[in-house]
């Protein structure tokens, strides 16, 4: 059975190096994937990104229902897969693809207005193991606890963050250059990708306000001149709102995604590595549907828990191998899941329902 994730026991000196040690043996079966490939990177987001502006300009110009729908749709995947670079930019070393930061930002990152630091600088704290399903982790919550009808409120409040972000750099920014006050304000409560509203992050220095400052500026920049074009004429209500459309569906698709990738059951307490790696979930599914809900490697979230540094496009191979390698007792064949809705089923149920969750269901029936 899994261990009791709500009431988790004092990390044991022995737990610390079982755990060091099933990550040490993951990593040694796979250490040759660990190296990012650039022209697979860049290839991926150029092609994505390209497919996804070129649609949603159809889009917004095209007379026929089934084409505007079907420009939606891949409009919607497509930027959704561009702007989930955002999470590999997060693990990269320096150097390792050069450049991909620049390029992410001015593809993807600034139209969007999702500029890197909104998750860089974030994201490492979700993978912190002293934080991780903590109140200090952004990105957890215990949803395994809530209601149904919370949860489902928790996935469509997401499609709200087109217009957020649009009042944060189009009015915050320019405010906050006026006010203190209003400048905490909107860097830590309103700078981050998160989940938990009680994170907070800590004001950029260095390099990184250096880099804040330049994105904040474009973001502003382009949000501005969309503005204007609108209230030109030059750009039709009718454009602005598919494109909005658009962002508020990458938005939800995402945040559908982000209630997969974890059982979320953890109420706080911190958790040893074998805790936080059955706390979260491997979805290999059909490689041809799983990858327009979960792309970039993000079907093998627990993977990418056990082994971070692994590049997006070497988790598929590193599964495999894992589970072709590792001993038959070993708590990662626990993570994998049949599906996307065995895994919200799970979520939905809740830990007090009295089943075993979907996780454990599908590791019995294998």
């Amino acid at each position: 059975m899994m261990q009791d994730l709500l009431t988790p026991p004092q990390e044991t000196k022995e737990e610390i190096q079982a755990g060091a040690a099933m990550v040490r043996q993951a990593y040694r079966l796979v250490s040759d994937l660990m190296k990012p490939v650039p022209w697979i990177y860049w290839a991926d987001l150029t092609a994505s990104a390209a497919l996804g502006w070129t649609a949603l300009i159809i889009g917004t110009r095209a007379e026929a229902v089934a084409v505007s729908v079907l420009a939606f749709v891949v409009a919607t995947l497509s930027l959704y897969r561009a702007s989930l670079f955002i999470h590999e930019l997060t693990h990269l070393k320096a150097g390792s693809v050069p450049g991909f930061l620049t390029g992410w930002n001015l593809a993807v990152g600034i139209p969007l207005l999702l500029p890197s630091f909104m998750y860089v600088g974030v994201h490492h704290l979700h993978h912190a193991r002293s934080r991780y399903g903590t109140a200090e982790d952004p990105e957890y919550l215990p949803l395994a606890h809530r209601s149904p009808t919370r949860i489902v409120g928790f996935l469509f409040a997401a499609g709200l963050l087109p217009v957020l972000l649009v009042g944060r750099f189009l009015v915050l920014t320019p405010l906050s250059l006026l006010s203190g006050r209003v400048r905490r304000l909107t860097v830590v409560r309103l700078s981050s990708l998160a989940i938990n509203p009680a994170f907070r992050r800590r004001l950029p220095t260095g390099q990184d306000l250096v880099s804040w400052r330049w994105l904040e500026a474009a973001c502003f920049l382009w949000a501005m001149t969309l503005g204007v074009l609108v209230w030109g004429g030059a750009l039709t209500f009718h454009a602005l709102g598919f494109a909005v459309a658009v962002a508020s569906a990458v938005a939800l698709v995402n945040q559908v995604r982000t209630a997969a990738a974890h059982l979320f059951e953890n109420e706080g307490g911190q958790m040893t590595i074998d805790q936080q790696l059955l706390d979260s979930v491997n979805v290999p599914g059909n490689p041809l549907i799983t990858t327009l809900w979960a792309p970039v490697g993000l079907r093998f979230h627990a993977l990418h828990h056990l082994l971070p540094g692994l590049p997006y496009h070497s988790l598929g191979a590193a599964h495999r191998r894992l589970l072709e390698q590792l001993p038959e007792d070993s708590p990662y064949r626990r993570t994998v899941s049949p599906s996307l809705f065995a895994t919200l089923a799970n979520l939905m149920r809740g830990r007090d329902g009295g089943e075993a969750p979907a996780v454990e269901l599908a590791a019995r029936a294998s």
